[in-house]
């Protein structure tokens, strides 16, 4: 049987500010919380999770690995602006200026891409 996706990590100085992000991004909740560690994920223990670990170093390069979201049940538009709210931040990646996608960070930095078209517009092609 092959592996499964369980959890995924981020690094962050500041977990707390991270993992309150993350899960008003996705509508999460915190499920665990050990010394240096906050385990976030949905309702109804499913997986994969996000693990928000403690380290003392910034952020100084690029993401290698990030994650690409869609707008559900709202526009684009309407989701970047949420995003924003939320404290997100525009960031160039050296992605061009003729991209379909908005690049962001979170608030330590950490790379995400908002996709063009909504969880919707995919559904009806």
């Amino acid at each position: 049987m092959p592996s499964q996706l369980a959890s995924i990590a981020i690094d962050a100085i500041n977990p707390q500010v991270v993992a309150d992000f993350w899960c008003a991004v996705f509508g999460w909740h915190v499920l665990e919380e050990d010394t240096g560690i906050i385990s976030i994920g949905p309702h109804g223990k499913t997986y994969p999770t996000i693990d928000v670990i403690a380290v003392p170093e910034g952020k100084t390069v690029k993401n290698r690995l990030h994650f690409d979201l869609r707008a559900d049940g709202t526009s684009t538009a309407q989701e970047l602006e949420r995003l924003l709210a939320l404290g997100a931040e525009r960031t160039d990646v050296g992605q061009g200026r003729d991209v379909s996608w908005v690049v962001l960070a979170d608030p330590e930095g950490n790379e995400f891409c908002l996709l063009s078209r909504s969880v919707q517009d995919v559904d009806h092609d």
